[in-house]
């Protein structure tokens, strides 16, 4: 297996400047909250043009494409939000793009790649995360780009980090929500190169919290997984490639239930009118129970991409079955 590094400084820089005409630069603004010891701030990837940070990392991977080797198209494994952002760039890129979902996919997701004019191909969870794990899906031509441990990826999403640091210098944590490393790796990457002293924290759901797990293992293991409304996070294991990095760049895993997970997608939509998916919320929900402390957090909203159908039983009060 080839050893990953994390993006450089000038990589992420450089990945900036690539992506510039088709991201937006998202705003940071502060969650008021009574009776908390932190000042939260939210940082909303949900405002991208397909609701969620991927562009950033699927559209740097993929300028850095050979013309030769787009031609061929390109493809990715993915639940939804990385589909997205592999789907709209290639639209925008004028190359074709096939995308191998796992079978619980939400619709909401499903209907957007196929909005993109990606072409679906849906297996179970078994078999997607093997694509993961392999980073090739048999039958399937074109580069692939995979959601999670390529370092252009990883440079791309170090953007945040960049932009963090310019809007609230002084920060002391970011919490970012953990699926398969690559967004928290590559945003601890750019702040290790530039304020050291801020911690990135990992955010997990209880139900589904591999990074927790090797962390208390001390290295990548098994384990349980049970499928929930948080489903942009969360795998079976850490990838064996990605765990030397993310136990290197991150400061630990924060744990959260579902029941505090749908607490934040609540909150966030009653006082900030915040649409955020599950994922997205997690750091929110982390930063509430006071488990990153105090000082200056700010949390990663990393998409809101959820189905209106499980937000409107969110909003009721319920906490939605998968």
């Amino acid at each position: 297996m080839k050893k990953l590094e994390p993006p450089r400084l000038e990589e992420i820089r450089a990945a900036r400047e690539r992506i510039a005409g088709s991201i937006l630069r998202t705003p940071l603004v502060r969650l008021e909250v009574e009776g908390c010891a932190a000042e939260i701030y939210l940082k909303l990837e949900n405002l991208q043009p397909i609701g969620s940070f991927k562009l950033r990392g699927a559209g740097n991977a993929m300028r850095l494409v050979s013309n030769e080797a787009l031609r061929r198209g390109v493809y990715t494994a993915s639940a939804g939000n990385m589909a997205q952002g592999v789907a709209w760039n290639a639209r925008r890129m004028g190359v074709p793009c096939t995308v191998v979902v796992p079978d619980r996919a939400p619709a909401t997701k499903l209907a957007a790649i196929e909005r993109l004019g990606a072409r679906i191909v849906k297996v179970d969870f078994d078999a997607w995360w093997r694509v993961i794990v392999e980073h090739h899906h048999p039958g399937i031509e074109g580069a692939f780009v995979h959601p999670v441990s390529d370092p252009a990826v990883m440079a791309g999403n170090g953007t945040i980090g960049l932009e963090i640091l310019e809007d609230l210098p002084d920060v002391d944590a970011i919490l970012v929500p953990y699926g398969g490393g690559g967004l928290s790796c590559g945003i601890a990457a750019a702040v290790r190169a530039i304020r050291p002293a801020t911690k990135v924290y990992a955010c997990e759901v209880a139900t589904a919290a591999p990074f927790a797990a090797a962390l208390a293992a001390g290295e990548p293991t098994r384990i349980d997984h049970r499928p929930s409304f948080v489903d942009g996070i969360g795998g079976k294991s850490v990838l064996l490639e990605m765990w030397p990095l993310a136990s290197r760049l991150l400061d630990g895993s924060l744990v959260v239930s579902l029941d505090e997970v749908a607490a934040a997608i609540r909150l966030l939509a009653e006082r900030t009118r915040v649409i955020a998916e599950g994922a997205g919320a997690t750091p929110v929900a982390a930063a509430l129970s006071g488990k990153a402390g105090s000082g200056k957090i700010v949390c990663i909203v990393s998409g809101g991409n959820i189905d209106s159908g499980k937000l409107a039983r969110i909003l009721g009060g319920e906490v939605p079955e998968p």
